[in-house]
């Protein structure tokens, strides 16, 4: 098939393309820089320089393409995670994820699109009552930390779109990336002892290697239809469970254990949730309907054996 990638530099899209290639679909792929058409070339696609919040030039790029589906993985954080202004860090991938996500769409509806998927999360975006492992049935936090609410209106917004749109729309929440390209900042923090298990450490985590989350977006290709797919592995894990077992993994020291009150002075209430109120997520629907596994089914042998590869 003809596929069109949107934002595919990034750490899935440079996991996902080739296996696109590798399946002999003709991928044409879009990147916001131009230095970056050699990476894309080698990748096996069709380069295409776009910005994503240009509406005639999304429009144009898509109808020169073709395309019979369409893979939204437009996102643009850059520079060092800032928990404490989170929407400000993701203010431009919130634009993608609403604005961006309806030139997509509108470009769909003119070539005749009959597949759209597009990226989504779970995680803290899930309502912190309730079960600890949560499915796609379950609904999104009705109230987040006042730092996330536009990050998390715009997940809404994109998912909602996509579900309304005329043609196949699948949302893919995908879970933690881990994985080269991916958790590079994770093992630093780790390493340096800054990243500390807060409270009693029992927010609930779900990963997903980045290598799992791609071949999960070429299983939806052929597989699926409307609706929304937790891509995530089989054990959710508490943060009490995962970041010691990491630090060991990594060969760092073992994580500092600080009282709530004290995390949300240094870091935060954001990180204060995500570490003691967080719930994780069901993969049954996708591995059911995609037809998709997780090559690595747990984070522990993912973490051991897979950070880097």
């Amino acid at each position: 098939m003809r596929i069109f990638v949107a934002g595919a530099t990034g750490a899935i899209g440079r996991q996902l393309v080739p296996l696109l290639v590798g399946r002999k679909h003709h991928v044409v792929a879009t990147t916001r820089s131009a230095s970056k058409i050699d990476l894309l070339r080698g990748l096996g696609a069709e380069p295409v320089v776009v910005d994503g919040l240009d509406a005639g030039a999304v429009g144009e790029a898509v109808a020169r393409a073709k395309p019979e589906v369409i893979i939204h993985q437009m996102t643009a954080l850059a520079g060092k995670p800032d928990m404490r202004h989170f929407d400000r860090w993701f203010a431009t991938t919130n634009q993608l994820r609403t604005k961006g996500t309806e030139h997509l769409l509108a470009a769909a509806r003119a070539t005749g699109v009959s597949r759209f998927i597009a990226q989504s999360y779970t995680g803290w975006t899930n309502a912190r009552t309730g079960s600890a492992i949560k499915t796609e049935d379950d609904p999104l936090d009705p109230h987040p930390a006042g730092a996330q609410t536009e990050t998390l209106a715009a997940i809404r917004a994109l998912e909602l779109a996509v579900l309304e749109a005329p043609l196949t729309g699948i949302v893919l929440r995908y879970g933690s990336f881990y994985g080269p390209g991916a958790s590079e900042e994770l093992v630093e923090l780790v390493r340096k002892r800054q990243l500390p298990i807060i409270g009693g450490g029992g927010g609930v985590w779900s990963w997903i290697h980045i290598r799992d989350a791609a071949a999960a977006t070429v299983a939806a290709v052929d597989h699926g239809e409307r609706g929304v797919y937790n891509v995530v592995d089989d054990e959710p894990a508490r943060v009490a469970d995962w970041l010691p077992y990491l630090a060991i993994v990594v060969r760092a020291k073992p994580p500092f254990h600080i009282p709530a009150w004290v995390g949300r002075i240094v870091a935060g209430g954001v990180v204060v949730q995500l570490m003691t109120e967080g719930r994780g997520s069901s993969n049954e629907k996708a591995k059911r309907e995609l037809h998709w596994r997780p090559s690595w089914r747990s984070w522990r042998d993912g973490f051991r054996n897979g950070l880097a590869a």
